[in-house]
């Protein structure tokens, strides 16, 4: 029997929760080549925490950014809710943690 194996379709992952919350550490471990992460709400706060390593496919929400006033703490590129529905819509797979 052959077994023929397909590349995996790269993931949209949301992540809301603060770096130390379970699902925080759980998506990031979940996190394979090709997905895609964005940082919203709480998770954001992981852009101050230098203990912690994000991936290089990693967005924040820009108004997420702001609204903890964390502009000088950027350590990835941030993006608004236009771009969120594109990266929603690019990618066949989401997961909201």
């Amino acid at each position: 029997m052959m077994t023929s194996t397909q590349p995996a379709t790269p993931t949209l992952h949301i992540l809301n929760k603060p770096p130390g919350h379970p699902r925080f550490e759980s998506c990031l471990q979940a996190i394979q080549d090709g997905d895609q992460l964005v940082l919203t709400e709480n998770a954001v706060l992981a852009l101050a925490d230098r203990s912690v390593t994000l991936p290089a496919a990693c967005k924040a929400m820009k108004a997420d950014v702001d609204a903890r006033a964390l502009n000088e703490q950027t350590r990835t590129g941030t993006i608004d809710y236009a771009e969120l529905v594109r990266l929603t819509a690019k990618h066949s797979r989401t997961i909201s943690w």
